[in-house]
């Protein structure tokens, strides 16, 4: 079953600001194993943002290919995020139906 991507628009206003350091994205908990991208192998990370737009502020947890992310990164620097998508997601867990949304973007880029 293919998964939905929406391309997401941001206004040119934008900013983002990392919160918290890229760590990898772990694909099982119970061996540790690591995710990695289908098309390239890549590993893939995930760290948490600010998005600031229009007088608020989004906490967001995205996902980006190791090749993304640029070195020096830290904790509340501004970055800019090229080509973010949202994919829709639910599954039934014991049970009970969770969903939410998972962004990935291709690279994030540090702001100067």
């Amino acid at each position: 079953m293919a998964m939905t991507r929406i391309r997401v628009g941001l206004l040119p206003s934008t900013q983002f600001i990392a919160g918290t350091l890229p760590v990898p994205k772990v694909k099982d908990p119970n061996t540790g194993e690591v995710a990695t991208d289908r098309d390239t192998g890549e590993t893939l990370h995930t760290l948490t943002v600010f998005l600031m737009e229009e007088g608020r502020a989004e906490q967001m947890k995205i996902t980006v290919p190791e090749s993304g992310l640029p070195g020096g990164l830290q904790p509340g620097m501004p970055v800019r995020v090229a080509e973010l998508f949202a994919t829709p997601w639910a599954r039934i867990f014991n049970g009970q139906l969770s969903d939410g949304v998972a962004y990935r973007a291709a690279a994030l880029e540090l702001v100067k």
